[in-house]
């Protein structure tokens, strides 16, 4: 399911561009879902507790308070595989976007042949990113989240708690097959924690330190593969 945010602090504005990207997500026979907001500030509020549940958003450039440049800067900080399109009506500002790694932009209204366009280049944008990172779903939500973002899992019985810098999130799911998913980047150093390499600061003793100050046991059947996988990880850096 394609998970699209639309932004722009003109209701009849939000209106249209629903609409047209509904009917251009039917006649491509995907299924979405789509949240909307009136403010850049409402988004990125929003985004605070919903981390990973948002792909692509629209968002217009010419808003109140924070503007869309801004909300995209702050997006980007948040979420750097989030998609985003710039909706405007002034042609002369659509270059302002780049900065911020946007996939593009489109004029209001949106024509039929451009808006399918872009969601060709974002689902082709978002197939890439989905190498940097890993997908699970808790209840009816997907959560995207970065690599470079997780510190750890853990499993509690039939639970695995991914947790990142920002927050944690909890799935049903076995241990081995996250490590099995996830590939050597990831490190089992007990047999309830596995480990992104990368975010491992130093092993001392029985326990491993994570950047951000978490500590973790290690077991003494992990600890030479943890230390071959955080060798490998300090080369690759």
């Amino acid at each position: 399911m394609l998970r699209i945010g639309i932004c722009d602090d003109v209701y009849d504005a939000r209106l249209v561009l629903r609409a047209a990207l509904e009917r251009a997500v039917e006649k491509r026979r995907t299924a979405a879902a789509f949240f909307e907001f009136s403010a850049g500030e409402n988004l990125l509020r929003w985004l605070e507790s919903h981390a990973g549940e948002l792909d692509l958003v629209f968002l217009d450039l010419e808003m109140g308070e924070v503007d869309g440049i801004e909300t995209a800067r702050r997006l980007r900080a948040a979420d750097e595989g989030l998609q985003i399109v710039f909706v405007t009506g002034h042609a002369d500002r659509v270059f302002d976007g780049y900065g911020v790694g946007a996939l593009g932009y489109l004029l209001k209204p949106p024509a039929p042949e451009a808006l399918e366009e872009m969601l060709d280049r974002a689902g082709a944008a978002l197939c890439r990113e989905l190498e940097r990172a890993f997908v699970c779903r808790s209840g009816e939500v997907y959560y995207r989240i970065p690599l470079q973002k997780i510190r750890y899992f853990s499993s509690d019985r039939r639970q695995v708690t991914c947790v990142t810098r920002d927050r944690e999130y909890t799935f049903y799911g076995k241990l081995d097959d996250v490590a099995a998913q996830l590939g050597p980047g990831f490190v089992r150093v007990h047999q309830r924690y596995l480990v992104r390499a990368a975010a491992v600061e130093r092993l001392e003793g029985a326990e491993v330190y994570l950047d951000g100050g978490a500590s973790l046991p290690v077991s003494r059947s992990c600890r030479q593969t943890a230390l071959l996988a955080m060798a490998r990880a300090e080369l690759e850096d």
